[in-house]
C-alpha cells in the first residue's frame, strides 16, 4: 500500500524501472497502473481527489527543495528551473503540459500561464485542482500540433518534454505552430536518451545536431544547449 505521503511523480519512475523495465508490465499498461496507484491511496477510491491533491503537493514541494535522489522529481527539478529561467514576458503558454507542475510553478512565479495538453482528463484534473494549489491557470484541451488559440498570444511558449512523443515531420508541425503563437520566445526542451523510453511513450531520440537544424530550418535567431537534455531557444 502507498500512503498519501508517498505519492509523488517519483511514483511514475518507480513503476519504469520495477515493473516495465523488467517486462512485468507491458508500456501501454503503464498509465493505467500510474492512475490505480494514486486512486488506491485516497480515502474513497471513486473520488480521489485528496490523494491527486496530495500527489500535486508533494511533487511541487519535491520540485521546489531537494528531491529524493535518482527519482523522476530529481531529474526534472533542473529541467523546470532551466525553463522557468528562459521566460520572457508576462505571457506564458506551455503545450503538452501533462500534469501541468511546469506551469504551475510558473504561475506561482508571477507569470499569466495557459496549459495545453491533448489528454482531456489530465487537463480536467489540473483546471479542478490548480486553484487549491494556489495558481492561477487557464487550460484547455489542444493538439500541440493546432492549438485554437491567436497568433502571437503568449510572450514565451513552452513544449518541454513534448516532441520526443512525435515522429519528426509532426514535432516539426509543433515547432510551426509554437513559433505561430509566440510574440517573442520558443523553448524546447527533449531529453537525450540512447534509445527511447516507451513507459514515457517517447518514440526518437534527439542531439544537439538534431535540435541544430530544426532551428536552422525556422530561418530565426536560435540557440542549442544541453542542460540535462537538449534545449532549442527561438527568438523573434
Amino acid at each position: 500500500m502507498i500512503g498519501t505521503d508517498r505519492l509523488s511523480n517519483d511514483l511514475a519512475g518507480w513503476l519504469d524501472r520495477t515493473l516495465v523495465r523488467p517486462g512485468l508490465l507491458a508500456p501501454e499498461r503503464f498509465e493505467d497502473a500510474f492512475v490505480a496507484c494514486v486512486a488506491s491511496a485516497a480515502k474513497d477510491p471513486e473520488a480521489p481527489d485528496d490523494a491527486w491533491l496530495a500527489f500535486y503537493r508533494n511533487t511541487l514541494d519535491a520540485l521546489a527543495g531537494e528531491p529524493e535522489p535518482g527519482g523522476t522529481n530529481a531529474e526534472m527539478a533542473p529541467v523546470h528551473a532551466r525553463a522557468r529561467s528562459l521566460v520572457v514576458g508576462g505571457d506564458v503558454l506551455e503545450l503538452g503540459c501533462c500534469f501541468g507542475f511546469l506551469s504551475l510553478q510558473l504561475a506561482r512565479d508571477g507569470h499569466r500561464v495557459t496549459a495545453t495538453d491533448l489528454t482531456g482528463g489530465t487537463v480536467e484534473l489540473l483546471t479542478r485542482l490548480a486553484p487549491q494549489l494556489g495558481a492561477d491557470v487557464e487550460t484547455h484541451v489542444a493538439d500541440a500540433r493546432a492549438v485554437a488559440l491567436p497568433d502571437d498570444c503568449a510572450d514565451t511558449v513552452f513544449a518541454v518534454h513534448l516532441i520526443e512523443h512525435l515522429p519528426a515531420a509532426e514535432g516539426d508541425e509543433v515547432l510551426a505552430e509554437m513559433l505561430r503563437l509566440a510574440r517573442r520566445r520558443v523553448v524546447v526542451a527533449v531529453p537525450f536518451e540512447d534509445t527511447p523510453n516507451p513507459a514515457w511513450g517517447h518514440v526518437r531520440i534527439f542531439d544537439a545536431g538534431v535540435l541544430r537544424r530544426m532551428g536552422e530550418r525556422t530561418g530565426h535567431r536560435f540557440t542549442v544547449s544541453e542542460h540535462h537534455g537538449g534545449w532549442l531557444v527561438i527568438d523573434r
